[in-house]
């Protein structure tokens, strides 16, 4: 997502809006100096970016929001689905060593077991497999499913839900990341992922040009 950054010409639009709203596109194109066709693409992207509205046979009145506003609206309407990463899925029936393999391979912080019709069973983090791996045991001969986080204590997303109350999750959880799941008849089938990588994502890309 590109920042809402405002050209010259559209920062004039909004004052002359402000000051006179509603007004006409022919009207605020005759305070230009310029024709209504030149003016249509900036009244377009003030509109779709929430700087100004336009009501028919009324004319565009400005919506009182700041960059700041426009920016939380916008951070509002993003959802899972849109963002979510592939999830790395282990069976209920590999050992510690080799859970603590894979993450180190796959370059993630959690990892969710499945059973062996693939539906969530469990959850594995990074504290999980430390806490484990610190015991003098033999860790390919314990089943993650001894210590891996069960349901009903595994909190996850869908994908319609939207981003911010997922970050809110992950922060009042104090999680690294989220399975995206599907409900089934049988269970929850994992389809993706949502962690603090993604957020942060999020985060740079409402910077960036």
């Amino acid at each position: 997502m590109s920042k809402i950054e405002l050209n010259k010409r559209q920062e004039q639009i909004v004052e002359i809006v402000k000051e006179n709203g509603p007004i006409t596109g022919e009207q605020i194109a005759e305070q230009l100096h310029l024709t209504r066709a030149t003016l249509r693409p900036d009244l377009a992207i003030l509109t779709m970016s929430g700087y100004l509205d336009a009501r028919p046979r009324v004319g565009y009145y400005y919506t009182g929001k700041t960059n700041t506003q426009v920016l939380t609206d916008e951070l509002k309407k993003l959802k899972v689905k849109d963002h979510q990463s592939i999830p790395i899925v282990v069976s209920v029936n590999v050992s510690v060593y080799d859970a603590i393999c894979t993450m180190f391979l796959e370059d993630v912080g959690t990892l969710f077991v499945v059973d062996d019709k693939s539906y969530l069973v469990g959850v594995l983090s990074r504290k999980d497999l430390l806490r484990t791996s610190i015991g003098k045991q033999e860790l390919t001969t314990i089943p993650v499913n001894i210590i891996m986080t069960r349901m009903p204590n595994i909190t996850v997303c869908r994908q319609e839900d939207l981003i911010l109350d997922v970050a809110h999750v992950l922060i009042d959880k104090q999680i690294d990341a989220l399975p995206v799941v599907k409900d089934t008849d049988q269970g929850l089938e994992v389809i993706g992922r949502i962690t603090k990588t993604n957020m942060t994502k999020i985060l740079v890309s409402f910077g960036q040009e």
